[in-house]
C-alpha cells in the first residue's frame, strides 16, 4: 500500500498494490499493521456500500459531530467519482477548504478522512459504487455537513450536476455552520 498525505491534515489518499493474473486482480483495501504504522485509525464499527446510478449525481457534504465524529475510509469499487473532502474543524488551518481526489475502481485507490472533515462525491460514472468503513456508527443526532453548491467553498465538480437529494440540498452553508471541536 501506498499512503500519501493530502493538503488536509489527516487526510491520505491509499492505493493499493495490485496483482494480476489470467484470472484478475487482487489487492488489499485495508491492512491494520500498515495503517497501525503509520498512526492511522485501525478500529472500523461499520461498513456501508452505496450505488449512486446516473453520472453527475452528488452525494454530500456530510460528517459528524462529536462525540460521535468518525473517520472514514473510501474506495470506488465500481465505476468512477470525484471524492470531496472539506475541512470543518474549527482549530484547523485548511477550515473551509476543500480537496479532491478522483477514486477510480481500475486504479485500487481510496482516500482516508479523519475526525471532523466534511465527505461528499460526484459520479463520473453511470452505477458507480463505494465501500466505506466508519471508525463509529451512524447517529442521526449528530449528522451535519454542507451544501456542495455553497459560493464560500466554490466547489469545483467536473461534471454538471445532477441529482441531489432533498436532505442534502437541505445542508447549510458553510458561513452558518458550527465548526468541528475535536
Amino acid at each position: 500500500m501506498n499512503i500519501e498525505p493530502l493538503s488536509i491534515a489527516g487526510a491520505y489518499e491509499i492505493t493499493a498494490r495490485v496483482h494480476a493474473d489470467h484470472r484478475g486482480e487482487f489487492s488489499r483495501f485495508y491492512c491494520e499493521s500498515t495503517f497501525a504504522e503509520h498512526g492511522l485509525n485501525t478500529h472500523w464499527v461499520q461498513h456501508n456500500r452505496s450505488l449512486t446510478k446516473a453520472k453527475g449525481a452528488v452525494r454530500g457534504m456530510h460528517l459528524q459531530y462529536p462525540p460521535h465524529a468518525e473517520i472514514k475510509l473510501v474506495q470506488c469499487v465500481a465505476g468512477a467519482v470525484f471524492d470531496v473532502l472539506v475541512d470543518l474543524r474549527a482549530k484547523s488551518s485548511t477550515f473551509g477548504q476543500w480537496q479532491s481526489v478522483r477514486l477510480d475502481a481500475s486504479r485500487h485507490n481510496a482516500v482516508y478522512i479523519p475526525h471532523g472533515v466534511a465527505h461528499g462525491f460526484q459520479a463520473l460514472t453511470d452505477d458507480a459504487r463505494l465501500i466505506y468503513l466508519h471508525s463509529s456508527a451512524y447517529t442521526p443526532q449528530v449528522e451535519g455537513g454542507v451544501r456542495h453548491d455553497d459560493p464560500d467553498l466554490d466547489i469545483a465538480w467536473p461534471l454538471p450536476v445532477g441529482e441531489v437529494s432533498h436532505k442534502d440540498r437541505a445542508l447549510p452553508s458553510l458561513s452558518s455552520i458550527q465548526p468541528v471541536e475535536l
